[in-house]
Parts: structure tokens; C-alpha cells; sequence
């Protein structure tokens, strides 16, 4: 059925797909990090801490781009999807919008970047580079076809002057509302969460590759009994408090 319909429509029902599932569809690289880390050790050795740091601070560096994205998301705005499809009442163009027309994916590259840069595998991280390249392109397009109906001339206004994925002119244009640090705790205590279990993930890998056991860093140790206190905590606040309720904001997935 595909490749019986004009090529951009099939890559944009593709798109739509790959959109509703995006949440997930991720986890799939998970396994194969696991093997290659487990087979593969070109990088330095994986409890150094500089390069452990290293690695954390890609991570970091795509966790930012995302608080900055969804700490300034006002309710109503095209930030607001939904795992049915796509909903917006205003299109937003501010903020890490007025940088990048996805800075939600960008972000999530750097999180992920991060994580597959402690496999410790060039050609892996060049192999995943491309598969995230070529999946976040075929969702950016069911997204943007979803806008350009919606908001007509003024996306394509504002989509000709703002570039997909990598920013050409670092001229930010403020949102208007106030930063909420509690929509980016609401929001983000999961995806920051999975981060710390990814890295753990690897360094037991790496341990089983070195030591034919299968144990954890001290150190790692250490992190994630941190991070999930933390993340247990926020799970609890969210669940049964409104403190992480924000009036006017949006909570964007």
C-alpha cells in the first residue's frame, strides 16, 4: 500500500506513526548497546570518572534543551501532543522555538548521545547518529504537515526563517511567561530517571565484559540509589498532590 501513493505522503504516514509510538520506539536501540558495549571496548576504560563525566554531560546538555523548552511552553501551544495525534491552539514560535522548529528532538538526541557514547563504540555512535537522523526527520515531517494545515501562512512565516534540528543564528526571542521549573519537574522526573538506569544498564555491562560477573560500580551504585529516591519522591508529589501543578502551563509529551 506504501509504494503505491506519492513518496512524501508515504514517508509522512510513516512519520505519523513513527509519532505515536515515539515514546517507546527508542528503547528498541537499548538491547543492541547492551550487546556492543558487552563485545566492544575502543573508548577509554568505563569507570574512569573523567570520561564517565564526559558522557553525563551530553546527557545533561540534552536534558537542558528540553527544560528550556518546557519550562517556557504556555498552555494552548503547539507543544501539546498527545499519543491519538497531534493538538495545538497557537503555534509556538518563542523560546528554543525561535532557534529550532524541533528542539524537543534535539534534545532528546544529546540525552541519548550521551548514553550510547559510554557503549564505548565509534561506529556505533555513528550508526545510531544516522537511525535517530532518519527517525526524528520522518516524525518532524507528520508533525509539520500537521501544523501547515492548521496554521497555514504564518507556520510557513515562521518555518522558512527556523531551522529543523540545528540552530544557525543564536537569537532567542523570550516566551513571555515566566520559567516553571515545577512543569519541567512534572514533565521530565521519568526521562531524567531512565537516563541514570541507561547509564547503569552499561556499566554492569561493562562489568560482565571485564569481570564475567554481573555487578554495578560503587559509584554507580551510589547515583542511582540517589535518583530513584528522587524519582520516587516526584512519582508520590505528582500522584497524589497538585504541587507540580502549574496554572497556564502546558504538560507537553
Amino acid at each position: 500500500m506504501y509504494f503505491s501513493m506519492p513518496l512524501t505522503e508515504n514517508l509522512e504516514r510513516r512519520g505519523e506513526w513513527l509519532f505515536r509510538w515515539r515514546s517507546f520506539l527508542p528503547l528498541v536501540i537499548v538491547p543492541f548497546a547492551i550487546w556492543v558495549t558487552i563485545s566492544d571496548d575502543s573508548y577509554p576504560a568505563f569507570d574512569d570518572l573523567n570520561w564517565l563525566a564526559t558522557c553525563f554531560s551530553f546527557s545533561l546538555l540534552g536534558q537542558t534543551i528540553r527544560a528550556l523548552t518546557i519550562g517556557y511552553v504556555p498552555k494552548g501551544t503547539s507543544g501539546r501532543n498527545t499519543g491519538e495525534g497531534q493538538v495545538a491552539m497557537t503555534l509556538n514560535t518563542k523560546g528554543m522555538y525561535s532557534l529550532v522548529r524541533h528542539p524537543l528532538y534535539l534534545g532528546n538526541y544529546f540525552m541519548w548521545f550521551g548514553i550510547m557514547l559510554y557503549v564505548g563504540s565509534t561506529m556505533f555512535i555513528i550508526y545510531f547518529s544516522i537511525a535517530f537522523l532518519l527517525y526524528y526527520t520522518l516524525i518532524a515531517m507528520a508533525e509539520e504537515k500537521f501544523l501547515k494545515s492548521k496554521f497555514a501562512d504564518e507556520y510557513s512565516n515562521w518555518a522558512d526563517g527556523i531551522p529543523a534540528f540545528i540552530p544557525r543564528k543564536l537569537r532567542w526571542i523570550h516566551p513571555g511567561v515566566f520559567f516553571s521549573f515545577k512543569n519541567v519537574l512534572k514533565r521530565e522526573y521519568n526521562g531524567v530517571f531512565a537516563v541514570f538506569v541507561s547509564f547503569a544498564t552499561l556499566d554492569i555491562a561493562h562489568n560482565y565484559r571485564e569481570l564475567s560477573e554481573l555487578q554495578m560500580s560503587d559509584y554507580m551504585q551510589v547515583v542511582l540509589a540517589i535518583t530513584t529516591v528522587c524519582f520516587l519522591t516526584l512519582r508520590t508529589i505528582k500522584k497524589r498532590t497538585q504541587w507540580l501543578d502549574v496554572e497556564g502551563r502546558e504538560y507537553i509529551k
